[in-house]
């Protein structure tokens, strides 16, 4: 669809960069992204997926916006108090952008509904604050055959990746799936809630910029992707790192040595 002379003037900063350009501002009007998580990840990632006019913008979750959650989710307000997530951020999205679809979700994330949701879109995000999400989802996109961006937080520290494991890398492997970063998850309480350790308000404001800019890159197609690499951020030294990882045969995905490979 030709884009109209409100959103040329709109994405003008887009249309003159030489890497996006009409052809990848094209892909983003025409992308379906669903963003697992309207919190403190969540909240940055929403917000710039709709100012680069991203066509339809997917939310899932299941919460109520609390006092406690405006020192990181700048996508909701005072007034929003005790209401939906989705609907304070679906709310945030129409005023910003009024270009961008919006699909509410108001569910909890389970290995039962993941795939059926996550195979209604083209790409996935994952802002999730918990390991069970994060393998329900990560699982549904490799069976989906869907790219997934997916970040964590820690109290000064933040890690991003992106998992295309349905593809094969230029050597001709399997791509890593989540699975071979994380074999299993942490045992319970080995990791403190947000609640209970803190985190730094302005951190989840980063790490949230750099996965929305991880789904535009996905989407339109430049620069090196994070496929295999692991983006770290450590907001006390202000360093950022970024460490390989690989294929695990072993991993019960696309491994060889699966269970159910004989």
């Amino acid at each position: 669809m030709p884009l109209t002379p409100d959103e040329i003037d709109r994405y003008a900063r887009h249309l003159v960069l030489r890497d996006v350009g009409g052809p990848g501002q094209a892909k983003l009007q025409a992308a379906r992204v669903l963003v697992i998580g309207a919190g403190g990840l969540g909240a940055p990632v929403i917000q710039y997926l709709a100012a680069a006019g991203i066509g339809t913008i997917g939310l899932v979750d299941n919460d109520t916006v609390f006092l406690s959650n405006l020192q990181r989710q700048v996508i909701h307000g005072t007034p929003d108090l005790g209401r939906p997530k989705v609907d304070s951020a679906a709310e945030a999205i129409r005023r910003l952008n009024p270009h961008v679809m919006v699909e509410a979700h108001e569910i909890r994330i389970t290995a039962e509904n993941a795939r059926d949701l996550t195979g209604r879109y083209d790409i996935v995000v994952d802002g999730s604050d918990n390991f069970e999400t994060r393998y329900a989802i990560s699982d549904a996109c490799f069976y989906e055959k869907r790219p997934l961006v997916t970040g964590a937080l820690g109290q000064f520290d933040g890690s991003l990746t992106t998992i295309r494991a349905h593809e094969t890398g230029p050597d001709g492997r399997p791509n890593p799936t989540y699975r071979c970063l994380f074999p299993s998850p942490p045992p319970p309480g080995a990791i403190p809630t947000c609640a209970e350790a803190g985190v730094l308000g302005a951190l989840a404001g980063v790490m949230g910029s750099l996965m929305a800019m991880e789904v535009l890159r996905e989407i339109v197609g430049f620069g090196e992707s994070l496929v295999g690499r692991l983006l770290m951020v450590d907001a006390r030294s202000m360093r950022f790192d970024t460490v390989r990882y690989g294929w695990d045969e072993t991993n019960p995905l696309n491994g060889t040595r699966r269970p159910d490979v004989a």
